[in-house]
């Protein structure tokens, strides 16, 4: 027998003919292709790289500049010092040639044997002269007996050896030296003893 095409108006419709009648005339509705196989590049996050070689090259830069800085911190500061230092010193050696005329002028009356009152209080400004360079770090060359050193001695002549000294030790001061901190303020002149000469 065949098949009637006649549908039959109490029949329920089939699934498939069910969605085709609901879906409105020129409704296209999305497929669902299941999970994305290709992903866009631009949405993939990439792996951290090593730092990038400008990078690198900053911060060596950045580090040299940072050491030279530090550089001229320091060779500011110790151009600073000495520049106190020679200003101390100057002002030093100032005071140290004021105590030389003081200490001339009281040998001098103690030669002609001046007793007076004016020289203690001669004396006690010199006395006060020595305390303030002695505060001040600057201490008298005591070089009497000592070898002679071109550092802290300076020769003015040579005279003949005492007892008890060898050539080439200091035996007197001409004008009194100074040193402070380990530096020479002002060299000794001295007098110095000289070999004894060879005979014939």
């Amino acid at each position: 027998m065949f098949k009637s095409d006649r549908v039959d108006p109490g029949a329920s419709p089939r699934p498939d003919e069910r969605e085709a009648s609901d879906a409105a005339p020129g409704d296209e509705r999305p497929v669902d292709v299941g999970p994305a196989t290709d992903a866009d590049a631009d949405d993939v996050e990439a792996p951290p790289s090593a730092p990038a070689a400008a990078e690198v090259d900053y911060r060596d830069r950045w580090l040299r500049a940072e050491a030279e800085i530090q550089n001229v911190r320091r060779r500011a500061q110790r151009d600073l010092d000495e520049q106190t230092r020679a200003v101390e010193e100057r002002m030093l050696l100032e005071v140290i040639d004021v105590l030389d005329d003081l200490d001339r002028a009281l040998a001098s009356a103690e030669k002609a044997g001046d007793t007076g009152s004016w020289i203690q209080g001669v004396r006690l400004v010199s006395d006060r002269l020595l305390s303030s360079l002695a505060r001040s770090g600057a201490t008298p060359i005591e070089p009497i007996g000592a070898p002679f050193d071109p550092h802290l001695h300076e020769a003015m002549l040579e005279v003949e050896a005492p007892e008890g000294m060898s050539a080439g030790d200091v035996v007197h001061v001409i004008r009194r030296g100074w040193k402070r901190s380990g530096r020479t303020l002002r060299p000794a002149r001295v007098a110095v003893a000289r070999a004894p000469a060879e005979r014939a």
